[in-house]
């Protein structure tokens, strides 16, 4: 999601998005639809080649409910993104950010390291982050539990969704108000 930002910032058409009459929810949200369709399908594909090559057996039961938290951590990873985003409009060079957010999702998550490993505190952060419920649900989903075992989980994650789509939103609407205040918006 942010590098759709940088993107129009590096060839200078952010201003004219920007100017548009258009209603800014509907217009940062609208580009965020392809960015989770893309995100699905690219964790979609994953999993699959993943469990023909490693030989991984997932229960054909719980492939809808994988399904299902695959969108979530998608929607969820958007929302963190339309922050990113936000951010990338006051500095110069978001592909760092980028990175910087991505070794912590991999650390904090429980993507690489289990979150019963990780001290009290990042479990702590790890609740409030995306991902982290949706790979715990996936992985128990894998091991055969019910999508009705793993609502909660999947629950946490929308709730994390809505929060950092609407921060995200509201951060995008801030940074906006000030790139027009102060002729900043593609410049950082």
């Amino acid at each position: 999601m942010s590098q759709l930002v940088a993107g129009e910032k590096f060839q200078n058409t952010l201003g004219a998005i920007l100017v548009s009459p258009a209603p800014r929810l509907p217009l940062f949200f609208g580009r965020a639809v392809p960015v989770i369709a893309n995100s699905v399908f690219v964790a979609a594909f994953s999993l699959t080649a993943g469990t023909l090559i490693l030989g991984v057996d997932i229960p054909a039961s719980s492939i809808p409910a994988l399904g299902l938290v695959i969108v979530v951590a998608a929607v969820s990873c958007t929302g963190l993104g339309l922050i990113n985003a936000a951010l990338g409009l006051r500095i110069r060079e978001n592909a760092v950010l980028s990175n910087a957010i991505f070794g912590f999702l991999l650390i904090f998550t429980g993507a690489n390291i289990p979150l019963s490993q990780l001290p009290d505190w990042m479990r702590t952060v790890s609740e409030v982050i995306p991902f982290t419920h949706s790979i715990q649900a996936a992985r128990e989903l894998a091991d055969g539990a019910t999508l009705s075992s793993v609502l909660d989980l999947v629950g946490a994650e929308l709730l994390v969704a809505g929060v950092y789509l609407v921060a995200g939103y509201f951060l995008l609407r801030f940074f906006e108000a000030q790139g027009r205040r102060h002729a900043t918006l593609e410049r950082s």
